[in-house]
């Protein structure tokens, strides 16, 4: 008799865990801020995959990708994959900054890299920047006329 009253507390025990993870877990991804599609992380590293613009034979893959270097270094930057040799691969990098609260994203840096009669281009740099705002990377790759896009979650620096 003890031992089914012990198993089936045990059994009640486990249904109540089982319902009150999910809840927990919702809870706390409803509770994360966004800004135009970017959560605000404060993960040290975040990369975005391309998503596609148009229909092409020519555009394989792009990728964002921004890694927190320190208090007030950011590195940042992407890559634009073709399918083939192709006779232009681009890449346009953005930076954008935010804070808690903001809408919106607003343009801090930005450079675009072009490469001929080849299959890829790649672009980084070392950033020093202003401490106290998220930062993410937003790119736009293009392989001759195809077009893609891709863009990371917002990762925060620190004040140096």
């Amino acid at each position: 008799m003890k031992r089914r009253l012990l198993s089936l507390c045990c059994v009640l025990i486990l249904i109540a865990g089982m319902l009150l993870i999910p809840v927990i877990d919702s809870q706390a991804a409803e509770q994360q801020s966004v800004i135009d599609g970017s959560y605000l992380t404060n993960d040290d590293e975040s990369i975005g995959y391309d998503t596609k613009i148009t229909r092409g034979e020519d555009l394989l893959t792009g990728y964002s990708k921004c890694v927190v270097m320190g208090p007030g270094k950011l590195y940042a930057g992407g890559c634009t994959i073709a399918a083939r040799t192709v006779d232009d691969v681009g890449l346009s990098v953005i930076i954008e900054r935010a804070r808690e609260g903001d809408e919106h994203w607003t343009r801090y840096d930005g450079w675009q890299k072009f490469n001929e009669n080849v299959d890829r281009v790649a672009s980084s740099k070392m950033l020093e920047v202003e401490g106290g705002y998220y930062y993410r990377v937003r790119c736009t790759h293009s392989a001759n006329s195809d077009l893609s896009s891709s863009f990371t979650n917002g990762v925060f620096v620190e004040k140096p």
